[in-house]
């Protein structure tokens, strides 16, 4: 069965994670374009002073990206995030997520992100004004708790679902994991059990293995895939595929994968970093493009330690956008 949040029916239960610095326009693109069923804008602060900056504008999702087009906002202030939430729509937002799974200090300190999970009570009245502020699914991004001695994740799933949120998605991780350790999928499994709304699994599904796993012992509606798509978005297309071999046909799992040729991969890799230099302008897409190259290269030589710093040393240096673009074709082209 497919994964319907509101009146939206996914193309896939595999969904992008929003990431900070990462889920930009040009990546939501590119895994789109590999079978991500829902990809989120990176979040947004729900400081109205910021609402117009130029980095908050490229953030925003965009009128001419495929629906549904979901946008994330961080705050603590539940009339603040309200008004935050009706901006967003306003500028062609059809879901509203609201990030509370967040673990980076920076975010935890101002008590925004996975801190909020320390006050229920808050987090009731964030989620009440959010969806009776905006007529569009409202979802929310948790983690299984504060600390591992106090996971919390079953109680805010239920007042989650009796605050009106569409779907939840809950990372396996308590907020002092960070991203270290384990991702653990009990508790993802008791909120399934406790909830009728969609719920989305989070956390170390690396391959269609881990995919079909998590989907057998949790009984989820979806997995989101966040650090696992840098640098090979095409991981959607090779799970879905494999998932869809597997419930269809009952093939097993370590039936051969379906390749993806090192050709697309790297014709892939060129047009993304490509849409970088346009999306943000030349000068500002190389710099943030060289991060994106780094974990393209990181798959494409294998991880080959050597060579990996060998090209990034190349490349890296180079500030220019047609020749970083063409240095980058020649290296991958030569693997």
């Amino acid at each position: 069965m497919s994964l319907q949040i509101g009146p939206y029916k996914l193309t896939s239960k595999l969904l992008l994670a929003p990431m900070a610095g990462i889920t930009d326009r040009p990546y939501r693109d590119v895994c789109r374009q590999y079978g991500a069923g829902l990809a989120a804008s990176e979040m947004l602060t729900s400081d109205p002073s910021l609402m117009q900056t130029r980095k908050t504008q490229l953030r925003l999702v965009q009128d001419d990206e495929p629906l549904p087009r979901s946008a994330q906002i961080l705050g603590t202030e539940p009339e603040v995030m309200a008004e935050a939430a009706k901006f967003n729509v306003q500028n062609g937002a059809n879901i509203i997520d609201i990030n509370m799974g967040c673990p980076a200090k920076k975010v935890c300190n101002k008590a925004a992100g996975s801190a909020l999970m320390r006050d229920t009570a808050l987090v009731k009245e964030i989620l009440n004004h959010i969806v009776n502020a905006v007529d569009v699914p409202v979802t929310l991004k948790i983690r299984t708790g504060w600390a591992s001695s106090s996971r919390n994740a079953l109680d805010v799933a239920k007042i989650a679902e009796d605050q009106g949120i569409a779907c939840l998605a809950v990372h396996g991780r308590s907020r002092f994991q960070a991203f270290t350790g384990y991702a653990e999928y009990e508790t993802i499994r008791q909120i399934k059990q406790a909830v009728d709304i969609p719920v989305i699994a989070n956390g170390d599904v690396q391959n269609s293995e881990d995919a079909s796993f998590i989907f057998n012992y949790t009984n989820v509606d979806g997995l989101m895939l966040g650090r696992i798509t840098h640098g090979q978005p095409w991981i959607f297309k090779e799970i879905n595929d494999k998932l869809s071999d597997q419930f269809l046909n009952n093939l097993a799992l370590d039936a051969p994968p379906h390749q993806i040729s090192k050709k697309e991969k790297i014709v892939t890799t060129l047009e993304h970093i490509n849409a970088i230099h346009r999306y943000y302008g030349t000068d500002q897409g190389v710099r943030i493009a060289r991060k994106h190259i780094g974990w393209y290269l990181y798959n494409l030589t294998s991880q080959d330690s050597v060579l990996l710093t060998k090209l990034k040393k190349e490349i890296f240096t180079i500030a220019d956008a047609t020749s970083q673009l063409t240095t980058l074709e020649n290296a991958l082209i030569n693997l």
